[in-house]
């Protein structure tokens, strides 16, 4: 898993609203969360996003763009959104080729999904912070806003 100071690789995956996104276009300008979660439509992934979801203002007001990251496909990864009553951060498909992404960022499993794993990416690119959690742990969102209070300090 790649560690604090690392830069973060640049990669772009099509996100749940069919346009594609590239890491490097929020270099100089917001801090990323780049959050993996292991599958859609799963309890844990979708308490996690809508989490994200209701604190999007704290993050707006961080400077931090959350993008929620999976080996799903596009269109699962769409209609997971609209089952959670709609995400307005993009939830990106690491689907094709397989984990791609994961893979650079060390967090890939051996059993194809990607472990639960969230990386703040800063806006020179680096990463400021990462932590991985067992699959089923909910990663309290307490913490990530407190790494994100403390980086803008």
């Amino acid at each position: 898993m790649l560690t604090t100071g690392s830069v973060a690789p640049d990669f772009s995956l099509p996100s749940h609203t069919g346009s594609p996104v590239r890491l490097s276009d929020f270099r100089g300008k917001q801090r990323v969360v780049l959050a993996f979660h292991p599958l859609a439509f799963t309890p844990v992934c979708a308490v996690q996003m809508q989490k994200y979801e209701q604190a999007r203002s704290t993050f707006d007001a961080l400077d931090a763009h959350v993008l929620g990251v999976s080996v799903d496909a596009g269109p699962a990864k769409a209609a997971w959104a609209e089952s959670l009553g709609g995400i307005s951060f993009e939830l990106l498909s690491d689907f094709h080729p397989k984990g791609e992404v994961a893979r650079a960022y060390g967090v890939m499993r051996e059993d194809g999904i990607s472990e639960r794993a969230i990386f703040v990416i800063d806006k020179d690119g680096k990463v400021a912070w990462a932590k991985q959690y067992d699959i089923p742990q909910q990663p309290p969102i307490d913490d990530l806003i407190g790494v994100l209070e403390n980086l803008k300090s």
